[in-house]
């Protein structure tokens, strides 16, 4: 018993020696921080997204100080905090860019049809590694919802019945988390204001035939939205109608036209 006493004082006296040591040496080597850091620190999001580029926000926080970085780049944080920035720091910067997330494709359960059952890792990413793609159509949405767990902000929901992930433009801040996510590459972030015509197909086969057995609401690659186009702002790469937004006027004609209406008026 007095073996078991000596030892559970000894270990207490190194545990106490260990701590005094370890809270000395953090304060002999204390880095001090720059007061106007915990500053920037205190207006950032604190999201720790990475839109900025940076780590997370106390990364981004020090490289505004160091110089390394300007006010502009938190996307969460928007105009306002640009303005908050730029009080405490007195620099001045570009106005952030309002992005949000689209998801470029429309393969709901009832047009996309599944390869099969799957049974594996219940995961968009866990899928895509193992069997490439749940559905025939191997460049679609599979609706595991990898973006709605990235997502900090809770903009993005799972509609069950489609199958695919919402995107609720009120809550995007653009930070592009679920964008990075997706290992299909369908979020696409474009500009919050942005007004025209969008593809909601990121179907890039050239192979025409059996696309619409793939999913029948995919582009078919036919090109009518480039020929009835008025104003001659959109052309195709790789299949897929891209818009030239500096021309078009959101007349819809595009949209009317097409077979299996891939192209939407934002």
């Amino acid at each position: 018993m007095i073996y078991i006493l000596i030892t559970a004082v000894f270990a207490l006296l190194i545990a106490f020696i260990l701590g005094a040591a370890l809270g000395f040496f953090r304060d002999f080597f204390a880095v001090p921080q720059n007061p106007m850091q915990e500053q920037i620190r205190s207006v950032l999001p604190g999201a720790n997204c990475g839109a900025c580029g940076y780590p997370g926000c106390d990364a981004y926080a020090t490289a505004i100080v160091s110089g390394t970085a300007g006010i502009n780049s938190c996307l969460p944080g928007g105009a306002s905090l640009r303005e908050k920035l730029s009080e405490i720091t007195g620099k001045t910067g570009e106005p952030v860019q309002a992005l949000v997330s689209v998801l470029a494709c429309q393969g709901s359960w009832l047009h996309a049809p599944q390869k099969g059952v799957y049974t594996g890792i219940q995961s968009c990413r866990g899928a895509k590694i193992a069997v490439g793609s749940t559905k025939l159509c191997i460049y679609g949405c599979m609706g595991f919802g990898d973006c709605l767990k990235a997502c900090k902000f809770d903009a993005i929901s799972l509609d069950k019945e489609k199958g695919l992930p919402v995107v609720d433009i009120k809550k995007c801040t653009g930070c592009r988390l679920c964008i990075n996510e997706c290992p299909q590459k369908l979020l696409k972030g474009i500009g919050a204001n942005l007004k025209g015509a969008f593809a909601l197909c990121s179907n890039v086969s050239t192979e025409k035939q059996g696309i619409l057995k793939t999913c029948k609401t995919a582009c078919i690659k036919c090109g009518i939205c480039v020929k009835t186009c008025p104003l001659q702002c959109i052309g195709l790469i790789n299949g897929i109608p891209v818009v030239d937004y500096s021309k078009c006027n959101s007349c819809g004609s595009c949209n009317e036209k097409c077979p299996t209406k891939v192209l939407t008026i934002l």
